[in-house]
């Protein structure tokens, strides 16, 4: 029994991840300090963390019982870990960019929540490629029987940074990580093994950003604070969908249109303007999904909003804080036809939705 990555075991494990439909995969190992990088990674989450850049993402900040991160290395919540495989699934579509000129009283949703089936039912990318990763997971054990774990972005590892060392691609300054010939609409997939590497089986993708900082610049809300370090308490992406509570004042004329997720970073990349159009099955945009009424997401009651979201990604951000991205998307509108719904959500019980509405009702220009 093999207790180590071979060439031919690579090759393999890489066929199976092409035929469940990934169109990327790379092996890398777990010994962050062993490769380029990688001890220096770890230091600059560690201080990342300290920072406060995660915001309220306490699953970020978790600790081993010796007082250590756990995504700092896959080996502090892992001891068995020797090698990541990491999959990658274009998901670029034909579809508009949030940057197109739009009617402002539609709202945006992040490219990568648009998904459905072929009888276009909502599915969630978290399900979908879990289910492509576990046959891959399969098959490496009937060829190297080892102990094994599969993730889907759910792990207490940092998957760009094994992208990044298994080939992937390189991470750019918007911190996403950027293949030459797919661009940067990724979804990655993980299998943390328990297999040595030997040697290295990857060639590190070169960095291409050169001296572009168009994603930089064009980020609504300064998120981006340095090239491929990013406050994610100030990203778009974060408000909309970690941020509970209330979103600081400063923060919502900057958020435009966007009720969930941000793709702005994206949309500029020169590395984008060429990206393929997906092909794997359930990841059909909903044409219900991109640019949404506003009107509509905010007549959403519970039944209907599990109607049209259960099994999406929209599903995590609940009913309540996605009403209260459209009341701030109705005030960045500029459309004085909100004015009602903002009234009687100001009036309403949920002190939060109630102090959004207020806030966008003042934000719109006075009638007459």
């Amino acid at each position: 029994m093999s207790s180590q990555w071979t060439p031919s075991l690579v090759e393999h494990v890489r066929a199976q991840a092409l035929a469940q439909g990934f169109d990327l995969c790379g092996v890398a190992s777990a010994h962050a300090a062993a490769e380029p990088g990688g001890a220096l990674t770890a230091q600059r989450f560690t201080a990342w963390i300290a920072a406060g850049r995660a915001g309220e993402m306490d699953y970020l900040k978790r600790r081993d019982d010796g007082g250590e991160l756990l995504r700092a290395s896959a080996r502090q919540a892992m001891p068995w870990a020797r090698s990541v495989i990491v999959c990658a699934l274009n998901y670029s579509s034909a579809g508009p960019v949030s940057l197109d000129n739009h009617d402002q009283t539609s709202g945006w949703i992040a490219r990568y929540a648009w998904s459905g089936d072929e009888r276009g039912q909502p599915t969630d990318y978290h399900d979908d490629l879990m289910r492509r990763l576990l046959p891959i997971e399969a098959a490496l054990q009937e060829c190297a029987p080892c102990q094994t774990k599969s993730y889907v972005d759910t792990g207490p590892l940092l998957e760009r940074d094994f992208a990044a060392r298994a080939g992937i691609g390189w991470v750019g300054k918007n911190t996403c990580v950027l293949n030459q010939g797919l661009g940067s609409w990724l979804l990655l997939a993980v299998i943390v093994t328990s297999l040595e590497v030997p040697d290295v089986v990857a060639v590190m993708a070169p960095d291409r950003c050169g001296s572009c900082t168009r994603c930089i610049d064009a980020c609504p809300t300064d998120a981006l604070v340095a090239p491929r370090e990013m406050d994610a308490s100030l990203c778009i992406a974060y408000l909309t969908i970690e941020k509970k509570g209330s979103i600081a004042d400063d923060l919502r004329a900057k958020m435009g249109r966007q009720v969930f997720g941000c793709d702005i970073c994206q949309e500029v990349c020169p590395w984008n303007r060429s990206a393929p159009t997906s092909m794997a099955s359930g990841l059909t945009p909903r044409a219900q999904l991109i640019n949404p009424g506003l009107e509509w997401l905010a007549s959403l009651d519970q039944p209907a909003f599990r109607e049209h979201f259960r099994g999406s990604p929209l599903e995590r951000t609940k009913r309540h804080r996605l009403h209260r991205n459209v009341a701030i998307a109705m005030g960045n509108s500029g459309d004085l036809s909100f004015v009602p719904r903002l009234e009687a959500w100001a009036a309403g019980d949920d002190p939060v939705l109630a102090e959004a509405a207020g806030w966008a009702i003042e934000r719109l220009p006075p009638v007459g």
